[in-house]
């Protein structure tokens, strides 16, 4: 019984090193893709949606829509994917701000991808893929913010996509809310890169 007793508790506290081993490898992996810019060329940059105000991007998505734009002025890609859907009462969708904002500042409608119903990143991402499918894009680089852009990026690769990261520079995070939310990215993604990004999502909403 003691042998067994001994046995299970060894198995126990493995399996919490390697759970814990695990997160942090993850959390590692979360902030380097978050501090590194893909440089090579793709076939379209993909901009993940951020609140809008009336038609008016948020400091939030207008860093991530200037930094996508940077990136296409740059020939990184020769198109650009917005997304985001609205909320309850809202005239405008992020993805349709988006487009607003990148037409105003030179981009081509026709170079422009637009995504204007998805509530979440997976199902902005999951409405998205057809879209990308359908214009025979297979390689995108994902603009995001830094403790956003890993889970945005491997939520493209579960669909099929090369997906690489590129992080706005719209501030470091700090503060607990902040912190909090980058809490749960880090167990997002480490659930997520186990069970599937769609399964997560079917689990959490």
């Amino acid at each position: 019984m003691r042998a067994f007793v001994r046995s299970a508790l060894v198995l126990t506290v493995g399996v919490c090193l390697a759970l814990v081993s695990y997160v942090g490898i993850a959390a590692v992996s979360l902030t380097w893709a978050g501090t590194h810019q893909y440089k090579k060329t793709v076939d379209a940059i993909v901009v993940m949606g951020a609140a809008q105000y009336d038609g008016v991007p948020s400091p939030l998505l207008e860093s991530r829509l200037q930094h996508a734009l940077d990136l296409w002025k740059q020939k990184q890609a020769p198109v650009i994917a917005v997304t985001g859907g609205k909320r309850p009462g809202d005239r405008f969708t992020e993805g349709d701000t988006s487009r607003r904002w990148l037409t105003d500042r030179g981009v081509p409608v026709a170079d422009i991808i637009v995504e204007s119903v998805g509530q979440s990143t997976w199902e902005s991402i999951k409405n998205l893929a057809p879209l990308l499918n359908n214009a025979e894009i297979r390689s995108v680089v994902v603009v995001s913010s830094s403790w956003h852009v890993q889970r945005a990026a491997l939520s493209l690769e579960d669909l099929g996509f090369s997906a690489h990261s590129s992080a706005s520079p719209d501030g470091v995070l700090s503060g607990s809310t902040e912190k909090s939310k980058l809490i749960r990215e880090i167990a997002g993604v480490s659930l997520g890169r186990i069970i599937g990004f769609g399964t997560l999502f079917d689990i959490t909403g």
